[in-house]
């Protein structure tokens, strides 16, 4: 991909310009969000035996920031697909992320958590869908879904905007569980991989 005639500092420009846009729409999405749905996810978390969590591609990723610092806090965490990831059972808790609701891995893994009365946590910006209907609670992130290609909701491709803020989200949820147990910053660094 060649880029001609185009200065550095038009690319900056555009470099800012994007940036800003990207933060415009997370912050109209902050403005969106229920926090009621969230807090009851934190006290999921806190109660149960373990946590499994579940999201595909860019989603994935942002989950799996999201269980390295439950690991960080000392909680029981695993992403599922992983080889050490065990059975899930009754008083456990699945959160299972999907901007669509239909990932097919990800439903199947509800409809699972669900046959063994564990609790399911799923995230969408669908509040009907596979997932969602199966969730004992939906958090709804009202951004564009990735196949809503003239969504007025973002300008950025596919689902960019629902899995940066994924990744806010839960940030945020670590924020308030760390706050609300007072471990020292230096406590959960002892946790932190060291086979680095």
């Amino acid at each position: 991909m060649e880029i001609e005639n185009i200065s550095e500092k038009q690319i900056a420009n555009d470099i800012r310009a994007s940036l800003e846009m990207i933060l415009v729409e997370n912050t109209w999405l902050l403005k969106q969000m229920d926090f009621n749905e969230v807090a009851t996810l934190v006290n999921y978390v806190g109660s149960a035996n373990h946590i499994f969590i579940i999201a595909a591609g860019r989603s994935g990723f942002a989950m799996r920031s999201a269980a390295m610092r439950f690991m960080h806090l000392g909680l029981k965490v695993y992403f599922v697909g992983e080889t050490i990831t065990p059975a899930i059972l009754k008083g456990d808790l699945l959160i299972a992320a999907s901007g669509s609701g239909t990932t097919s891995t990800i439903v199947r893994a509800a409809q699972k958590a669900k046959e063994v009365e564990a609790i399911v946590v799923a995230i969408s910006t669908q509040e009907h869908s596979l997932l969602s209907g199966l969730a004992d609670q939906l958090i709804l992130i009202p951004a564009a879904g990735k196949q809503d290609l003239e969504s007025s909701r973002s300008r950025q491709y596919a689902g960019s905007l629902f899995e940066q803020f994924l990744l806010l989200l839960m940030d945020s949820v670590f924020q308030s569980l760390w706050k609300f147990n007072g471990i020292p910053a230096a406590e959960l660094w002892k946790r932190h991989a060291n086979l680095e």
